[in-house]
């Protein structure tokens, strides 16, 4: 039997997708009246096809079921957790790379003072949580020993874990347990569980909440010619049965959030199909995570190398982000991004 997924699609926000939704010509995505949907894209490896969700019930029996199981996941709430509340769009993570040569801003923040001044600061503009890494995934990037990660992150780790909400970014079990013996509130690992087999027991006993990434390969190689049969499609297997693994593991489904992973192991093509098609992840059922920010696909865009200058692509892609219901940012510019989506927001009130 053909397998089929489903992306919603043709998204609405603000007034007009509450008016839409009070007059039920549109559904709200986890259960948000604030941005709703009323077309679907259903997708095979051999075509796609959208129809209006009036039309789902004209749909064969056997496709129509399952079109409405993935509809049952896309419509449920997700349970708020770490400081983040998955009815406001989007929740900001901001950057924080306590380390030498990460690809946007290696270097500046990996003195303590300076490290703990821009967390504080990203917090007090508005981001939701924290993401503090002690060792740089970009692409090219060689793996460094657990005791040098946790040694550049651990005093600012300690200093602020009790002040606000803590993610790490970390690949590495010692790390994990490290961080979350000091508070860490969420696991971002950009491996997707993959790189130590550890992981997995520690957020299991701990309970922890954490991120799954899709990376194709490891960072030092990830980028030398990625190939996908569909990428879109093989992300979203990946993403499935990473899913029913942990399940069988024993490790509780609603701390899980998932990030397709933009720029590891994904050329331009492959980080375009992604980002435009990014709400077929809904359907999986858990919240979505994506780190847009500063990445190259901008420069690959835009034609502009240098990373500090990529403030307006980031801000471009976040908005359509935002508009297909994604529920987390990953942002280095936290201040000027919020800025965007606050100007937006206010924008749609006067529609």
């Amino acid at each position: 039997m053909r397998r089929y997924y489903t992306r919603a699609c043709n998204f609405y926000y603000g007034n007009e997708s509450k008016l839409l939704v009070n007059k039920k010509k549109s559904i709200p995505l986890n259960g948000n009246k604030n941005i709703s949907f009323d077309q679907i894209e259903i997708i095979s490896r051999v075509s796609k096809r959208k129809i209006s969700i009036k039309d789902i019930n004209s749909l064969a029996k056997s496709l129509k079921k399952q079109i409405k199981l993935d509809l049952k996941k896309i419509k449920s709430k997700h349970k708020n957790f770490s400081n983040l509340n998955f009815l406001k769009l989007p929740n900001i993570m901001g950057v924080l790379n306590i380390t030498p040569d990460s690809f946007s801003d290696g270097g500046k923040f990996n003195k303590y003072n300076k490290g703990l001044k821009h967390a504080l600061e990203m917090f007090s503009l508005g981001a939701n949580i924290i993401d503090i890494g002690g060792e740089s995934t970009r692409p090219g990037s060689k793996a460094i020993s657990s005791i040098i990660e946790w040694q550049r992150i651990e005093k600012i780790i300690k200093s602020i874990s009790k002040k606000i909400p803590i993610s790490l970014d970390t690949r590495k079990s010692y790390v994990m347990k490290k961080g979350i013996k000091y508070g860490v509130k969420i696991i971002n690992d950009v491996s997707g569980l993959n790189y130590d087999a550890e992981t997995i027991k520690v957020l299991k006993k701990h309970k922890t909440s954490f991120v799954i990434q899709h990376s194709l390969g490891t960072p030092d190689k990830m980028q030398n010619k990625p190939v996908y049969k569909n990428e879109l499609l093989d992300i979203y297997d990946f993403f499935e049965h990473k899913i029913k693994f942990l399940k069988k593991f024993g490790i509780k489904q609603k701390n899980i959030i998932i990030d397709p992973g933009i720029g590891f192991g994904k050329n331009l093509k492959h980080n375009m199909s992604l980002i435009s098609n990014i709400s077929i992840f809904h359907s999986l059922g858990f919240p979505i995570l994506v780190g847009n920010s500063r990445k190259r696909f901008i420069k690959e865009i835009a034609g502009k190398n240098d990373t500090k200058v990529r403030m307006g692509g980031t801000i471009a892609s976040s908005i359509f982000l935002m508009m297909q219901g994604v529920q987390i940012l990953r942002i280095h510019d936290v201040n000027e991004l919020l800025q965007a989506l606050k100007v937006f927001k206010e924008i749609t009130k006067y529609q």
